[in-house]
């Protein structure tokens, strides 16, 4: 959920430009959920003084909450071509999705956002055309890094900018609002072409089909994958729909010139064995991903077999652990070779290891660092790694904390709200609207439906109806919990004088208690009990 906001100016003519607008990823805690997204409240607040949207790249976690916020901001936004392909190619799978006026930069490029002047870096990470910026205003210049690395020989692209770097360190700099996702490990991250030789040596020595699974975005290592078949004389079959969304954006752009065109699935099954490579979406478990499916053997038209290597290219993110390690059981009981990250050179990290990072400190020089982009170890790391670097002003962030960089000594001035929006299929709210806190009601302790029917007299017609969903059939003596909790609806209505039984929600509320009680007793859990009170309009 990247969001970075950005002002200048005094307090009642401030004029303010947002860097990057990305999602998270629902766990368990959020049933039904798709996608998280940033709480904008405060963003919405700010009106026409939001004065523009600038994404450093198409990873999700940077710009994936883009077409479903804009239309609560209206800000122009600027972007690189490969990002504005993506943006339109999920706009057209998006029933209802905005068509968003885009201004589209190249690295090198300077345009003006209200009363900042930017400058599009080029720096290397893993996905095409990532940018740090250079955000110039009459305060000083703040180099916000986005996602990056030190690689000189990518798979794609150029090498990150170090003399545009440096340059833009000699001029002066303010300060810089960097990357801390590797700021625990030391070092420096191995090249994007050591994986590539890595992959061929595997994809050659496989006995069966080779399957690698990567994150989609990472077209480099597509690409890398893609070029390692051929030299081998494999033939290569694409699965999931991001995979083939991102690589039909990176032929538009000449990102896989010299591939040969993939296998469809169809002509899949006619590839020997030993000359098939699927590169496929599911590195992280999802369940629904291409990987999962084969791991099932549900796909109708691709499988894999004993003796068959899947390749991990990718470091899980953390929580979804057992959701991989699920997967990877499941293959290795069907006798598939699994080879995962730490066992061979199979992934490297498109984030700075902290000998990077003191490089890129060395470069850029600022008066104040700003860690970003990390967990609390890895902040703390990263402003401790600052401070050794020569940085004496290091700033601690949170969510949340407006910082006041200049004039004089920098400090949080402010703290605006912050939180999370919610993906529930075609809306987009907050947790009390989505009712997210019943749903995880239900997911623990499941929902007990009850129709009680009066007659003129009101009298009970028949014995409560009662409908139990994710309700155990028996209690811990092995009796039956249903017939029970009718029990406990019909004695709550006995119970209740005749004359009171008019009013529908005294009834009403002595069922729900009486039925939740008994559930408890039964099982020791309280599910959410729901009471319909219907009464005969007719005489009896």
């Amino acid at each position: 959920m990247n969001l970075a906001l950005y002002g200048f100016g005094p307090k009642e003519r401030r004029e303010w430009v947002v860097i990057d607008c990305g999602v998270s990823f629902a766990g368990p805690e959020f049933p039904g959920i798709d996608l998280v997204l940033p709480d904008i409240t405060f963003v919405e607040s700010l009106g026409k003084a939001l004065k523009g949207i600038v994404i450093t790249h198409a990873h999700e976690d940077h710009y994936g909450a883009l077409l479903d916020l804009w239309p609560r901001l209206k800000a122009p936004v600027w972007c690189t071509p490969f990002t504005a392909g993506l943006l339109e190619a999920k706009r057209e799978s998006e029933p209802g999705a905005p068509r968003i006026p885009l201004s589209v930069f190249k690295a090198g490029d300077r345009f003006k956002v209200g009363p900042f002047e930017i400058e599009a870096i080029n720096v290397t990470h893993s996905i095409p055309e990532p940018v740090a910026l250079a955000i110039r205003s009459e305060a000083g210049t703040v180099v916000h890094t986005g996602d990056w690395k030190i690689d000189a020989t990518p798979a794609l692209g150029q090498p990150t900018d170090e003399a545009r770097l440096r340059q833009i360190g000699d001029e002066g700099v303010l300060a810089m609002v960097c990357d801390s996702t590797n700021a625990l490990r030391e070092g420096v991250s191995p090249s994007e072409r050591d994986v590539n030789a890595s992959l061929r040596e595997i994809i050659r020595h496989a006995k069966g089909r080779v399957a690698v699974t990567t994150f989609s975005s990472n077209v480099g290592r597509i690409r890398s994958v893609a070029q390692a078949a051929q030299d081998v004389g494999r033939q290569v079959l694409l699965m999931g729909r991001s995979m083939k969304r991102m690589t039909d954006v990176a032929k538009e752009l000449g990102y896989l010139e010299g591939i040969e065109p993939f296998l469809s699935e169809q002509d899949f099954g006619y590839v020997p064995r030993e000359k098939a490579v699927i590169v496929l979406t599911g590195s992280q478990g999802e369940a629904r991903a291409a990987l999962a499916k084969l791991a099932r053997d549900e796909h109708p038209s691709v499988a894999l077999s004993r003796d068959d290597t899947v390749i991990f290219s990718s470091r899980a993110i953390p929580g979804n652990e057992k959701a991989i390690n699920d997967i990877r059981n499941g293959l290795i009981d069907r006798g598939i070779r699994v080879i995962e990250d730490g066992e061979q050179l199979v992934h490297v990290s498109g984030h700075p290891r902290r000998s990077e990072m003191r490089q890129m400190y060395s470069w850029v020089r600022p008066q104040i660092s700003v860690p970003a982009h990390g967990e609390s170890a890895h902040l703390m790391a990263h402003a401790a790694l600052a401070r050794e670097e020569g940085v004496s002003q290091v700033v601690s962030l949170r969510n949340g904390k407006m910082v006041r960089l200049a004039p004089g000594k920098p400090e949080i001035v402010q703290e605006v709200p912050v939180g999370r929006f919610y993906k529930d299929g075609y809306l987009v709210a907050g947790e009390n609207e989505l009712r997210i806190g019943e749903r995880r009601k239900l997911s623990y302790a499941g929902q007990v439906s009850v129709l009680v029917e009066l007659t003129q007299k009101l009298e009970m017609r028949a014995d409560p109806e009662v409908i139990a969903m994710g309700v155990p059939e028996k209690d811990f003596e092995g009796e039956r919990i249903l017939p029970a909790l009718v029990d406990a609806a019909a004695g709550a209505v006995e119970s209740i004088p005749r004359g009171r039984r008019k009013d529908a929600e005294v009834v009403r509320e002595a069922v729900r208690r009486a039925v939740r009680a008994e559930a408890q007793d039964a099982w020791g859990k309280k599910p959410i009990i729901t009471v319909f009170v219907a009464r005969a309009g007719g005489k009896d």
